[in-house]
């Protein structure tokens, strides 16, 4: 078992917690919530990506807090969904509020699957909250049990740069994630991207999907 690092310990205790209570519990929040920032929901935005797919492909989400963005995926028609998550609450919350999902314990630097045991492995929101010493092991192992496509939405910068997130400036890092992929595994390819520009501030979220070439 991998030691957990200082951003996993602090999701997996009380500050988690708190993240997922006051966070979407269900897919009709989540695209309000989309709406309010974006002028567009997240099941359009999973449409936009992934509506072409196979409904039968086998998905993994790491970092999947209440199963939220898979219960999203299976009112989409997807069928084969795993939802990874570290914190205990969460995924007693996730378990509670789901049907048809499998969720599982588990760190994002240890993936407890065989080498590309899935269709496609997303995160939405995760790889943002993991130190930068750190995220190539997430990157690595993500990649290791992606079999087809890798899947992202996180928050964009040209320039990896730390934010200040609730008194704390240890948790929360804006990049260019997509590229950080390509740049260090040579068999993915861009599929699609799109940048996301909030309407009430000059912040800007990517939404991309990579593909094994």
């Amino acid at each position: 078992m991998i030691k957990r690092t200082k951003q996993e310990g602090t999701w997996a205790g009380d500050f988690g917690q708190s993240y997922t209570d006051r966070n979407p519990q269900s897919p009709a929040e989540m695209d309000e919530l989309y709406r309010g920032f974006y002028g567009i929901s997240r099941t359009e935005l999973n449409s936009e990506f992934l509506g072409d797919l196979d409904r039968g492909i086998s998905i993994l989400e790491v970092g999947t807090n209440v199963g939220t963005q898979l219960r999203a995926l299976q009112q989409m028609g997807f069928t084969n969904l795993t939802g990874l998550e570290l914190q205990e609450y969460a995924l007693e919350r996730a378990r509670a509020l789901s049907e048809g999902i499998t969720f599982i314990q588990g760190s994002a630097f240890d993936l407890p699957f065989t080498d590309l045991e899935f269709d496609l492995v997303f995160t939405s929101g995760v790889l943002i909250h993991l130190a930068p010493a750190d995220l190539n092991r997430a990157l690595d192992e993500i990649h290791r049990c992606a079999g087809r496509w890798i899947w992202g939405f996180e928050y964009f910068a040209e320039t990896h740069t730390s934010i200040p997130y609730r008194g704390r400036d240890d948790l929360l890092w804006k990049g260019d994630f997509a590229r950080l992929y390509l740049d260090r595994f040579a068999d993915l390819r861009t599929v699609r991207e799109r940048r996301i520009p909030y309407l009430e501030s000059g912040n800007i979220d990517t939404m991309f999907l990579l593909a094994r070439v």
